[in-house]
């Protein structure tokens, strides 16, 4: 854990010097700042209450399934407008913004994964607005589409998600959502359209691959 009297290094600086850049399992055309053994990354995360995990610095199923589905279907972004709501590392606003999104927005509430997208948009070459807020309780955002890649991991986050997404959907936005079942996704208020197999670091998975959905609300259009 974080040691008393230990400054706080700067995220990105810290990203760069100790997060390898490797490919996306199951998505090589993406290259991201990921975690390993050696990163030291509780230095950057910190360990307080106010801190939050540093979900980031990882690819989970739900985001890796979105950017797949994205990249191969680029229809669904092409044009568009795109927000990427719990977007850590940026894997999926990345992967809009390769299929022709017209804009892409990502948003997370730790300001460490902002570094992190800022960094990994460079990396493959695109333009990415990334902010650090918590917008689920404030208006339908100005967007045609938006991704929630594996937010649904907690019981009162999931309840807080998926009425933000049905106000969003009442407001004409389209709502994507990538997860690999996990116990809080409300299956019975969705329609899955496509399922891949991805590479998973949440779940007790440890990296192995795992079938992951992509899910639409019931109700839109």
């Amino acid at each position: 854990m974080k040691r008393p009297g230990m400054s706080q290094p700067d995220p990105a600086a810290f990203i760069k010097a100790n997060l390898p850049i490797s490919p996306v399992p199951s998505i090589p055309e993406i290259r991201l700042h990921t975690a390993g053994p050696a990163s030291g990354l509780w230095r950057l995360a910190g360990r307080g209450e106010a801190d939050p995990p540093p979900y980031w610095a990882y690819p989970w199923a739900g985001g890796a399934v979105l950017a797949r589905h994205l990249l191969d279907q680029p229809e669904t972004v092409a044009g568009r407008r795109v927000l990427d709501l719990g977007a850590g590392s940026g894997l999926v606003a990345i992967a809009a913004a390769k299929a022709g999104a017209a804009k892409v927005t990502a948003v997370d509430i730790d300001a460490n994964a902002i570094a992190a997208i800022g960094l990994n948009a460079a990396i493959n070459g695109v333009n990415i607005v990334a902010w650090a807020a918590d917008i689920i309780e404030a208006p339908p955002p100005a967007t045609d589409l938006l991704v929630v890649g594996d937010l649904f991991y907690d019981p009162s986050l999931a309840l807080r998600v998926m009425a933000f997404l049905r106000r969003c959907q009442a407001c004409g936005i389209e709502v994507l959502i990538g997860d690999p079942e996990r116990a809080y996704l409300p299956e019975g208020e969705l329609n899955r359209i496509a399922t891949h197999a991805v590479a998973d670091f949440g779940g007790g998975s440890g990296g192995g691959a795992v079938p992951a959905g992509v899910f639409a609300l019931f109700g839109y259009g």
